[in-house]
Formats: structure tokens, sequence, C-alpha cells
């Protein structure tokens, strides 16, 4: 991966994939961005971590991680920094338990530390985002790559599309169309 940003967002992220098993090692930096080698050792070959997946201030990571550890067969933890920990998780749980994943949270399952257990294979779903959201489209489409059949993310507003860029990249099929009523597919 070359020209990251040296943030503390990758940087959680790079160590919340070491934790699970793949090899992150930065390779270099130039002009303050940062390249990183990483050797994953796929879906199946990643460890169930015996700690706390720290995801310091990043909502990202934590949003996420979350849709990727739904189609394990794992149980993980994820937490953050204070400020991390008073950021809403209920959009994210309620479609990721339609999938078939077990998820809670504190306060009614609306605040981290978040819970995962996580279900193989996952149950493919056609969701519509009732908020227009990047990270919950992401977890959704991050989780149906473990899912049985094709999952469909439906939102009004047109958000970011850097996970579905990635996923075509890596050979995912994603398809994003109008659906006539305003919304994206």
């Amino acid at each position: 991966i070359t020209g990251c940003s040296d943030g503390a967002d990758v940087r959680s992220t790079a160590a919340i994939m070491r934790t699970l098993g793949a090899q992150v090692e930065r390779v270099g930096e130039v002009d303050g961005r940062v390249d990183y080698r990483v050797v994953s050792p796929g879906a199946d070959g990643l460890t169930e971590p015996e700690t706390v997946l720290d995801c310091g201030n990043s909502g990202t990571s934590l949003r996420l991680i979350t849709g990727m550890l739904a189609g394990m067969p794992m149980t993980c933890v994820l937490s953050g920094d204070d400020s991390l920990r008073q950021r809403p998780v209920a959009r994210i749980i309620e479609p990721l338990r339609r999938m078939g994943a077990v998820l809670h949270a504190r306060r009614h399952d609306s605040l981290p530390p978040l819970t995962v257990v996580g279900h193989t294979p996952l149950q493919a779903i056609d969701y519509a985002t009732p908020v227009p959201s990047a990270q919950v489209k992401s977890a959704v489409l991050l989780a149906g790559l473990r899912a049985e059949g094709g999952t469909t993310v439906r939102e009004r507003v047109e958000t970011r599309d850097h996970t579905e860029r990635m996923l075509r990249a890596r050979g995912v099929p994603v398809r994003r169309e109008d659906d006539g009523d305003g919304r994206v597919a």
C-alpha cells in the first residue's frame, strides 16, 4: 500500500490487523506519506485476539473492522479512547445482526466497546441505510464478502465509494446503479 497518511487512524488499523494475524510493516516514507507491506493469511487464516482491539479515535476502523469480523468465526471486542466510546454503533449493529452476526455494545447497544461474535456464513441482505453513511455502507459490504448470495446496500444520497473501489481493485464484483427511486444500489 503506497502513499498512506501517517495519521493515528491508519496506525490503529495497522495494529489491529497485526493483532488479528496479518503481517503489516512500514516500508518507507516520502513527504509524510507512508508505504506499507501487508501479508494477509486470508480471511480463514486470521486468528481470534486475546486482547481488546484498540481503535484509538478511529470510528472508521471500528465500523469497517466490525463489518469484516461479523463474518469470522471468532469473538472480538473493539474499543478505543474516551471520544470513540461516545460515538454511536447502533447503525452498524442492526444490519450486521440481520446478516447473522451477534453484536453487543454498552448503553443498550448504542456505544462502544463493541463485542462481535462472528458467524460463517452470513446471510446476504438488501439494506437501505436510514441515514447516509459511507462507514455503515462499508461495514455491510465487508460483511457481505462472507455472506451466501449477493448483498445490496441502498442509499438515498450517494456516499463516498472508497470501499467499492478497493473491492473492485481486488476483483470483487461491485455494481453501482440508480434504481429509479433516487437511490444508489
